[in-house]
């Protein structure tokens, strides 16, 4: 896929008091991302590692907010959540993959966190 044709984002917005942020793309899809969702899929070290099989499965965010977003150059943003994470890089390709593959990436983290023993809770 050329650069051209991959989705550009045309609107980021903080929505719910920070529980959510609603992302649109020019090819005309929209997301609801939740803080969350957001913060235990971080691109950070922290949560995928310094390379394959380093990825650490984050609990207990449930509760975790989005303060604030602000633009990386043109490509990204890095979003601050209330639990002071605010390292991981969200390009706008991994938002919008986040988007697009939301069920399956979501059931894939709810298993992991059965299979280790962790809870959305703490």
């Amino acid at each position: 896929m050329s650069q051209a044709a991959k989705p550009w984002p045309t609107e980021l917005r903080i929505r719910n008091q920070g529980d959510t942020l609603a992302v649109s793309f020019d090819d005309g899809q929209s997301f609801d991302l939740s803080a969350e969702y957001l913060r235990v899929e971080s691109p950070s070290a922290e949560v995928k590692g310094h390379g394959p099989g380093q990825e650490t499965t984050v609990a207990g965010k449930i509760l975790v907010k989005i303060l604030d977003v602000e633009a990386v150059g043109n490509y990204a943003v890095k979003i601050q959540f209330t639990d002071r994470h605010s390292s991981g890089i969200y390009s706008w390709d991994y938002l919008y993959k986040l988007g697009l593959e939301h069920a399956e990436i979501w059931e894939k983290y709810l298993r992991k966190l059965e299979e280790e023993g962790k809870s959305r809770g703490g």
